[in-house]
């Protein structure tokens, strides 16, 4: 019965998100009915169990949250990201539709810029040129993926994605775990999702396909759109219906002025991971007043939390005169990062009380007993996890409170290298979260005019089927050489 219940509460929660109900209530409710299949107290779930776990994850990570939504709503509302397209755009031009829009999107979301921003500013900008270059609408939607939600959301070292900050305090690790076995599997995401577009590109020319009808949506539009909005906050780090609040600057900056926050952002972030922390003297940190941790378990958000808010000090400085509503502008940002957080969190919230369940023991031991190592079931794990909630953080979340210990365990017995552990499992955990249900996917067809009929075919491709081949050839590399 315990297993039954599991099975049956995933199912509802899959559901009913997928209709557009909020996590808020099917979280704790689809913990509650697996509780009640279980035998288990259900009042005592609810409250110490579930409440607890999102609680934690809340008090983790509320601060990348905070100072990524609001970075984001800071970069597009002083014009940047406008800039960095348009800069892409006249460099690249038609000839290049396909590569600048990816690169456009590659580079604002590797600076810290939250997916959703993106999208908006990169859909007008992929319109003009698809439609120029005679490319089809439906490519769209997977050239913005590819950009924005592959290599620079789970494989490029030092990515300031939550998914990437997720397993630094379950492994003791920084942003820029396994860099080079990172570099690789974004080469690999690029390369391959960069020739399927391509090639249906000129398939399509071939065929004498154009660029076809639809309506690029403005956030004004979408914004009230609840059951999108819902679906959309459990899947990315941005509340979408916060794009359309606060004011925007008149004109772009330049290329230089909307580029340097986003290298402020890798800058600081690698000189904290790599060189400040480290020679800090942090003992106090073993005291109870600080919680009794150690800067391995919290250094990886200190770096990301210093990156980010240094980069919003140089949006600040070189674009205050130029914001009007600058109070506007932040009080969106700062509530475009509460509901995603708590979705997240009880996400969370829910695999803890699943987690707890004595039926459990036999989905982790049949998670564990998967031939290949410690690194396939890994990659398992937070593959079937991030489908089943549509979230790649949420998902991630769930299979390392659950297993996280087990593997550092594992990983020890062997000679695995933590970093090997946290960089597959940040891309096992970009891989199948972009099933249909998605709500990143479901935004980006709307903000596109674009139907999963016409482009999710290449969504695929471009979002899982490179990212696993790349997770495949991470698990291989790592095995025989280790982490580099």
């Amino acid at each position: 019965m315990g297993l039954l219940g599991i099975l049956f509460a995933l199912a509802v929660l899959i559901w009913l998100a997928f209709r557009g109900w909020s996590v808020l209530l099917l979280a704790p409710a689809a913990a509650a009915v697996a509780a009640v299949f279980g035998g288990e107290p259900l009042l005592a779930h609810w409250t110490q169990t579930f409440m607890t776990s999102a609680a934690r994850f809340f008090a983790q990570f509320f601060p990348l949250f905070l100072l990524g939504a609001l970075f984001g709503k800071l970069m597009e509302a002083s014009g940047s990201v406008s800039a960095i397209a348009a800069f892409m755009t006249e460099k690249l031009g038609k000839e290049r539709a396909i590569l600048a829009v990816v690169l456009a999107g590659a580079f604002v979301t590797y600076g810290g810029v939250s997916l959703f921003v993106a999208f908006f500013v990169l859909a007008p900008m992929a319109e003009a040129l698809f439609r120029d270059a005679a490319i089809p609408r439906r490519l769209m939607p997977a050239a913005i993926v590819l950009g924005t939600s592959t290599f620079t959301m789970s494989a490029m070292p030092g990515t300031p994605s939550i998914q990437n900050a997720i397993p630094m305090p379950f492994f003791g690790t920084t942003p820029f775990a396994a860099p080079g076995l990172g570099i690789i599997a974004s080469a690999i995401m690029i390369l391959f999702g960069m020739w399927w577009l391509t090639r249906e590109a000129a398939t399509a020319k071939q065929a004498g396909e154009d660029f076809g009808d639809g309506i690029i949506a403005s956030a004004d539009s979408l914004a009230g759109n609840e059951a999108l909005r819902e679906r959309a906050t459990a899947a990315r780090e941005f509340d979408p219906a916060e794009l359309s609040h606060g004011g925007h600057a008149a004109t772009a900056p330049s290329i230089l002025a909307a580029a340097l926050p986003l290298i402020v952002v890798v800058i600081v972030n690698l000189a904290m991971s790599l060189f400040i922390l480290p020679r800090l003297d942090v003992g106090f940190l073993n005291e109870p007043r600080w919680g009794g941790t150690t800067l391995s378990a919290v250094g990886g958000v200190w770096a990301v939390v210093t990156a980010l808010a240094a980069a919003i000090v140089t949006v600040f400085a070189l674009n205050y005169r130029r914001l009007p509503t600058v109070r506007e502008t932040m009080d969106a940002g700062a509530n475009a990062s509460v509901l995603p957080a708590v979705s997240v969190a009880s996400l969370v919230g829910f695999g803890a009380v699943v987690a707890a369940m004595p039926a459990f023991e036999a989905v982790r031991d049949w998670v564990l007993g998967i031939g290949g190592g410690p690194l396939v079931s890994l990659a398992v794990a937070t593959n079937i996890l991030a489908a089943l909630t549509g979230s790649a953080s949420g998902g991630l979340t769930i299979a390392l409170d659950a297993l996280g210990s087990t593997y550092m365990a594992r990983a020890a017995e062997i000679g695995l290298n933590p970093e090997l552990l946290h960089r597959v499992a940040v891309i096992g955990s970009g891989t199948l979260d972009s099933l249909p249900h998605n709500g990143a996917v479901v935004t980006l067809l709307a903000v596109c005019g674009s139907t999963h009929r016409e482009s999710y075919r290449d969504i695929v491709v471009v979002g899982i089927l490179g990212a696993l081949i790349a997770l495949a050839a991470v698990i291989v590399l790592g095995s025989l050489f280790g982490s580099f």
